[in-house]
């Protein structure tokens, strides 16, 4: 009889890996404490909530590094893509996902699956026996990370996620938004008109900025430090940093034109992205904050065609934790001092939901081959997934060590190409063609065995 694999969380990355698993023939239990022990961030019991943003970033397969990833996870049979591509949204050439149905599209394909079990309640201490797989991603529970603490001998790194607000798109004044997707992109008028764009002139920005720096945050508790994702700063610490920073950032006035007043260029511009695919809910892009909830409302209600917006959801943040992979992780992903025990997802140190289901596929398997009887490598370092993995155990510098995106700099360089932005183009295509190549030489040798 097949041995089963436990996975501990059921997010982006525990249902990835069980969905890979099992479609590999390996019977799956996935211990999620949702929704009995219920964390900050969460508001359902659904595997693969998706409790931040909702977009998947670009979509570009040929020209950026996180598109390449969702075209390897599409052609690795990834369940976490299949349900984004089913409930996309309107984003540009972004992919962004209905969050709520996409949830819960998850929660039903894992829960039908034959192999698949689902286990709720807290699990407090490492595993002793069986195959593993933490993937309790940025919200591990403070027991199981005790006990994580305990075994590696580390401190538990740590930075601050903040969440983006929401608002209600009936409380938008169209007088004053207009819609439109950045330089126009996307193949189609819904692609293109993906976004709602607030501009703002200079008096407007100066004041917004003057409100923002003076608001109240919130406080950390003792003990704690703000070590931020440089990926996911909040609003008020950007501008901490510079008055500039944001209309360099998030507030980029750049290849937008106020349909209300074309001849008239905004100083900044605010966006805010469809949430939902009713479109009555849209979240205010980059705009994540530690501001208190009162304050929040009076600044962003300075912002030009919110005025008078109602809120949804207000931003928030939260402590997230992530291991040092690069000292504790084997090229397997296992943990060296307990190799029965393998880390998926956002606690491995990868930054974004794409990088934690690939984290969480590659896991899932990984642990099944070996189930298996099977030695299955990593994907090569040319590949989006390989590069990540690469990263994390062992291409990073483990006294430095961060989250990080997927990006071109994990790459191994295409010797004989021009260097510079002026190069980009060709470099980037020599990347994604590189990579497609490799990776799928590298899944012809581990075929699924179970549809």
């Amino acid at each position: 009889m097949t041995e089963t694999l436990n996975i501990i969380g059921g997010g982006l990355a525990g249902s990835e890996a069980a969905w890979q698993a099992a479609r590999m023939g390996v019977p799956v239990i996935i211990h999620e404490m949702r929704p009995e022990v219920a964390t900050f961030a969460h508001r359902t019991g659904d595997l693969a909530e998706m409790v931040c943003s909702n977009s998947f970033r670009s979509d570009d397969s040929d020209q950026n590094a996180v598109g390449l990833l969702h075209w390897e996870m599409r052609r690795a049979d990834g369940l976490i893509m299949a349900m984004a591509d089913r409930h996309r949204l309107p984003a540009g050439g972004a992919l962004a996902v209905d969050r709520d149905p996409f949830a819960r599209s998850v929660t039903n394909a894992l829960l039908d699956h034959p192999l698949i079990a689902l286990n709720t309640g807290e699990i407090t201490a490492l595993p002793d026996h069986g195959l593993w797989i933490i993937a309790t991603g940025p919200l591990t529970s403070s027991a199981l990370g005790a006990a994580i603490q305990a075994e590696t001998g580390a401190d538990r790194l740590a930075f601050f996620d903040a969440i983006a607000p929401i608002v209600y798109a009936d409380s938008i004044d169209m007088n004053v938004a207009w819609l439109q997707s950045r330089y126009d992109k996307g193949e189609t008028e819904a692609e293109q008109k993906a976004y709602l764009n607030c501009p703002m002139n200079r008096d407007q920005y100066e004041a917004f900025i003057d409100a923002l720096l003076a608001a109240d945050k919130t406080e950390f508790h003792p003990g704690e430090t703000a070590g931020y994702f440089d990926g996911c700063l909040p609003i008020e610490v950007m501008a901490e940093r510079g008055r500039e920073t944001l209309r360099h950032g998030p507030m980029k006035p750049v290849g937008l034109t106020n349909a209300h007043k074309p001849d008239e260029k905004p100083h900044a511009v605010v966006q805010l992205r469809r949430d939902n695919a009713l479109g009555t809910l849209y979240n205010i892009v980059g705009f994540q904050t530690k501001m208190k909830y009162g304050a929040q409302a009076s600044v962003f209600k300075m912002i030009p065609g919110l005025e008078n917006a109602s809120f949804a959801r207000l931003g928030g943040i939260h402590r997230n934790t992530f291991i040092n992979s690069p000292t504790l992780l084997d090229e397997r992903m296992r943990l060296r001092s307990k190799p029965h025990i393998r880390f998926a997802g956002q606690v491995t140190g990868v930054e974004g939901y794409v990088e934690s289901a690939a984290m969480g596929l590659l896991a899932g398997r990984m642990a099944a081959s070996e189930i298996l009887g099977r030695d299955l490598p990593p994907p090569p370092p040319t590949t989006a997934t390989g590069a990540l993995i690469t990263h994390i155990t062992g291409g990073a510098d483990a006294k430095t060590f961060q989250p990080m995106n997927v990006n071109f700099g994990l790459f191994p360089p295409v010797e004989g190409l021009k260097g510079g932005r002026r190069g980009r183009k060709d470099r980037y295509q020599a990347y994604t063609g590189r990579a497609k190549t490799d990776w799928q030489e590298w899944l012809s040798h581990c075929v699924l065995d179970a549809a």
